[in-house]
């Protein structure tokens, strides 16, 4: 059993390092993922651990603690919606308004352990001649070093790959080793991973025109959430696009995005500086949304 005082501090640091907030609900997380922790730290207990933190007040195993307690759920195609809307709508709007510079730049935030981005990554190979010549990049990043090193390999067991892959592009794309399959160099190489705090200076991301940024706003409060997608949105660039997770949306929250409702779903575009409303859930008609599209 954790006791409360070391169960609060966990949440604490898991906070002031992440923006991520759990609650007492959420005691069973601390219970699983910091139970291997404390062992390979050579710990009694998981509070034998919290003391052990407050005490020698270790970058390095406060790290491992703040990696453990991050929500890395993820899978391929996860939530099809905003890939089927990549396919359907954004990259064809893209080849017609980008073509003079035949460049899009993605990024990935909290990419966990990379299913998402070399889900795009595939998506984009699937598309073939079309894309010939362009310079398309995607960018992903995560809060846990650990995850990443896992997703640079692109190495998945056969229960991550049944996770909403189709079986065309398993063998298309995968490469069977005893009982994993990794992800051919083709695919990986349109990919780059690196660690990256969220609350932390993101100019280093650079201008983008995507992004995908899902499943984590649900864990902010509503100051993390505004500082966050402020700063997200200074990086998209005009009439570029925001993807969040399904449960997820910008009431409450102040920016130039502007939620536009797409045929099999929805997400949020950059709007012209004269079209915004400080409302990010405020959907455009018809008329409106063609407008904003345009470039």
């Amino acid at each position: 059993m954790v006791s409360k005082e070391i169960l609060q501090y966990f949440f604490s640091i898991l906070y002031q390092d992440s923006g991520l907030i759990l609650d007492e609900s959420k005691k069973y997380l601390i219970e699983t993922r910091l139970e291997p922790i404390a062992a390979q730290e050579g710990f009694a207990s998981i509070d034998a651990l919290g003391r052990g933190l407050m005490q020698k007040r270790s970058p390095i195993l406060r790290q491992k603690v703040v990696d453990a307690m991050t929500t890395n759920e993820t899978y391929f195609f996860r939530d099809q919606t905003p890939f089927t809307i990549m396919q359907e709508e954004i990259f064809p709007e893209f080849l017609r308004t980008k073509e003079k510079s035949k460049r899009i730049r993605i990024w990935c935030a909290a990419s966990s352990t990379g299913q998402e981005s070399y889900s795009l990554a595939m998506l984009i190979k699937e598309m073939g001649p079309k894309l010939d010549g362009w310079n398309i990049q995607i960018q992903a990043t995560d809060i846990s070093e650990h995850v990443l090193e896992q997703a640079r390999k692109g190495i998945y067991s056969q229960h991550e790959v049944q996770r909403g892959l189709s079986t065309p592009y398993l063998l298309r794309y995968f490469t069977q080793k005893g009982l994993t399959w990794q992800l051919k160099p083709e695919i990986r190489n349109m990919v780059s991973f690196r660690r990256l705090n969220l609350l932390s200076n993101l100019s280093s991301v650079g201008d983008v025109d995507v992004v995908f940024c899902r499943n984590i706003l649900i864990y902010f409060d509503l100051k993390t959430k505004q500082n966050v997608i402020s700063r997200i949105a200074d990086l998209i660039t005009p009439n570029g696009v925001l993807f969040l997770g399904g449960s997820e949306a910008l009431m409450g929250i102040k920016s130039p995005l502007v939620r536009v409702e797409a045929k099999k779903g929805s997400y949020y575009r950059k709007s012209a500086p004269s079209m915004r409303n400080g409302n990010g859930d405020r959907t455009l008609s018809e008329s409106k949304r063609r407008g904003v599209c345009q470039t």
